[in-house]
């Protein structure tokens, strides 16, 4: 099968949609398909390309109106010469690619959705399949006015990823102090970074000597280390940047803690579950899936500053609690395998195509 994925750029910033891409066209490549990702670009393309995936590049962001005629006929000119069975777009410019394209070529346009809370989100709907990526985003994008029958849910994997490193150990646990709280996300506001702090803050008062470490960057990381000050955390509190090696962070993690306000599935939850890391997350949106419904890691109220401190407190002053939420954590993990998730993109996209084929006859 002929499968062309688009996407903005292939960057390694710790995007999961990205992530997900890059996973989907290495596990298909490997599997005997012919893979072209077309992106802007980035870190990914060397990795993509030892795979025996094509990259081709075109640039889709920002995007300008006196560019909009290059960028459609350039992508025309490769939907000529690639000729795809499959157009697989995982952001909003590439959908609206792949939707004009079909007025030059035939092919199945299939979108998946990840942040379905955001406004443009509803674009993706407009694909011949829509997948999301967790129950809660299939649900909702029916409520958008979605078909059903056009919808389907392929949870994320993320177990055997192609992206994994070999990790330098001995240096990450030079570097980590314990018991160590971990969190691996972007520093917006949405992924209740300011919730975490104050409640590892108040968790604190029972004299636990613990440390945040906190992954990631993003516009809102001045904000968050406003908190720090104010609270008086220095030295406790670290903001280590985006870090290559996640997964040589987690294994020195105790507890691992994502405290989104929305979060549609939440990758580095199946990450820190894989490392062996307790897990407390937001009792929200996908993440109750990420976690087999809290059998693999306790769930709390979004934006509950008291709710989340009482579980990292019961946690961090338990040891045999915390040894019973790192064992539970990896029960059950190797289903979220990133190859189970690409062959049910495949299964997929042939389901589509043969619906494709008996229309049109």
């Amino acid at each position: 099968m002929k499968i062309l994925h688009l996407a903005n750029d292939v960057r390694e910033c710790g995007n999961g949609i990205i992530n997900v891409l890059v996973d989907l066209a290495c596990h298909q490549a490997k599997e005997g398909h012919d893979i072209v990702v077309v992106s802007a670009g980035g870190e990914y393309v060397e990795l993509l390309e030892r795979y025996g995936v094509r990259h081709v590049e075109l640039r889709q962001r920002p995007v300008r109106k006196a560019m909009i005629p290059f960028m459609v006929m350039k992508f025309v000119a490769i939907l000529f010469r690639e000729r795809p069975d499959i157009v697989h777009a995982h952001m909003v410019t590439g959908l609206f690619l792949g939707k004009v394209g079909k007025a030059a070529k035939t092919y199945t346009l299939i979108s998946t959705v990840h942040n379905e809370f955001n406004r443009s989100a509803k674009y993706m709907g407009l694909a011949d399949r829509v997948v999301g990526v967790s129950r809660a985003v299939t649900a909702a994008m029916v409520n958008r006015g979605v078909d059903p029958s056009r919808v389907a849910t392929i949870r994320n994997g993320t177990v055997g990823t192609p992206r994994a490193r070999k990790e330098d150990d001995q240096a990450t646990t030079s570097l980590m102090q314990r018991p160590s709280v971990t969190t691996v996300a972007g520093l917006f506001h949405r992924k209740g970074i300011d919730v975490l702090i104050r409640a590892f803050a108040a968790s604190q008062a029972t004299k636990v000597d613990a440390h945040l470490y906190v992954i990631g960057e993003g516009r809102d990381r001045a904000s968050f280390e406003a908190i720090v000050r104010e609270l008086e955390l220095h030295g406790r509190v670290h903001f280590l940047g985006f870090k290559q090696n996640v997964m040589a962070h987690l294994k020195q993690t105790d507890v691992f803690v994502l405290a989104s306000r929305r979060e549609p599935f939440g990758l580095a939850v199946l990450e820190a579950r894989e490392a062996g890391c307790a897990v407390i997350a937001s009792d929200v949106d996908g993440i109750p899936e990420a976690l087999d419904g809290g059998a693999s890691g306790a769930l709390v109220p979004p934006d509950d500053v008291p709710a989340l401190s009482a579980e990292l407190s019961r946690l961090l002053c338990d040891a045999e609690a915390l040894s019973h939420a790192r064992r539970i954590a990896r029960e059950g993990i190797d289903c979220f395998s990133a190859r189970r998730m690409a062959d049910e993109y495949l299964q997929l996209y042939e389901t589509a195509c043969r619906r494709a084929r008996s229309s049109a006859l």
